[in-house]
């Protein structure tokens, strides 16, 4: 019971390696790709039909793909990049590129939920369009930005399972060598108990943040 307790906590620290990479990767990719993305829509500053339906039309088609798909097409892009396909950081590879598209679709989607009055009243004081990104869209999506963050940071935990298939490791690697293979039903009861208390601790500290910022942009 010992080793399992072993085997559980390094199963742990190898999905949170791997889903933190990718919620890093999110942030940095995909908030630029949703802002890009809504600003160059229609009826916008910055209007850009070409790079508006380039970047809708490319975060559709890799939201539209079965995680476990994209995680064999993405293997030898993983071997160009990292050298290898195994290990959690190898895993990294294809959560980040699912979690840039998916946060992205859901930024795009929380400044959609902004009051248009407000960025035509900046634009009408004169404020130049990284301004009104900087002190307008930004403190008044924040809410659901943090919201599409957390809904993305509970998809990784889900997508991170999955790794395991191809030797990704964490939780997923845990359950399906002694859960599957061995039978070991009290493992993957284990895993699974973990992970949804695991994905609970997200979703109330995502919520909790997202009321705080909704209240702090009410106020």
């Amino acid at each position: 019971m010992a080793d399992l307790w072993l085997d559980l906590v390094a199963a742990f620290g190898e999905t949170f390696q791997m889903v933190g990479i990718a919620t890093l990767f999110s942030i940095i990719g995909g908030l630029p790709l949703g802002f890009l993305i809504y600003v160059t829509s229609r009826h916008l500053f910055w209007q850009n039909r070409f790079i508006y339906l380039t970047g809708s039309i490319l975060v559709n088609i890799i939201r539209s793909i079965p995680f476990v798909i994209l995680l064999v097409m993405l293997l030898p892009l993983t071997q160009y990049l990292l050298g290898n396909t195994i290990g959690p950081i190898a895993a990294s590879v294809p959560l980040s590129v699912a979690a840039i598209a998916f946060y992205a679709r859901l930024v795009d989607g929380a400044l959609r939920e902004v009051d248009p009055g407000i960025i035509e009243a900046a634009k009408a004081f004169g404020a130049s369009p990284l301004r009104i990104i900087c002190t307008v869209l930004l403190p008044e999506a924040m809410a659901g930005l943090l919201r599409g963050l957390t809904i993305t940071l509970v998809s990784l935990i889900g997508y991170s399972a999955m790794a395991g298939i191809v030797g990704g490791g964490g939780v997923g690697d845990l359950a399906i060598r002694f859960g599957y293979y061995r039978y070991e039903t009290n493992v993957m009861i284990i895993t699974v108990v973990a992970l949804i208390i695991l994905v609970q601790i997200v979703q109330v500290l995502g919520d909790w943040l997202a009321q705080r910022a909704d209240r702090r942009g009410r106020g």
